[in-house]
C-alpha cells in the first residue's frame, strides 16, 4: 500500500534520524547519508514508497546502530562508495580524465548499484 504525504514526511525524518545514529554523527558519512536520502525523497514519487519496506529499512538501520555486524558493514560500504562517487563527480568538473577511466568508473558504479538493487529486492529494503 502506498504511503500518504504525511507518512512519507515522517518516514524521511525517522530514516534520517536513524541514519545519523547508525553513523554516530561522523563526517563525511552523515553528509553523504543526508544527501542520498534527500535525493531519493526529492526524485521519488510518494506512490513509490511502501510502508513495509520503510519499516524493514528502519530495522536494518537499527541493527547497524546497535551491532558492528553485517548491517553496519553494508551501511559503511554504501556511504564510503557514495562519498567517493561524489568526490569523483566534483573533481571531474576541474580535471580531464584519462581515456577509458570514466567508462571503467561508470561500469563499476553500475555494477555496484545493481548489487544494491538486488539486496533491496531480496530483503525488502529501500537502500540507495
Amino acid at each position: 500500500m502506498p504511503c500518504s504525504r504525511t507518512q512519507v514526511l515522517h518516514s524521511y525524518r525517522h530514516l534520517y534520524r536513524q541514519l545519523l545514529h547508525a553513523v554516530q554523527f561522523s563526517t563525511p558519512a552523515r553528509h553523504v547519508a543526508r544527501d542520498r536520502l534527500r535525493h531519493a525523497f526529492r526524485k521519488g514519487k510518494p506512490t513509490d514508497y511502501q510502508h513495509e519496506s520503510i519499516v524493514r529499512t528502519l530495522e536494518f538501520l537499527r541493527g547497524a546502530t546497535e551491532w558492528s555486524g553485517l548491517e553496519h558493514r553494508i551501511l559503511a560500504n554504501l556511504l564510503h562508495v557514495g562519498y567517493w562517487e561524489w568526490k569523483h563527480q566534483m573533481t571531474r568538473q576541474y580535471k580531464s580524465e584519462k581515456k577509458g577511466e570514466a567508462e571503467t568508473r561508470r561500469k563499476a558504479y553500475a555494477h555496484f548499484n545493481q548489487t544494491v538493487e538486488m539486496l533491496n529486492l531480496s530483503l525488502g529494503l529501500c537502500l540507495r
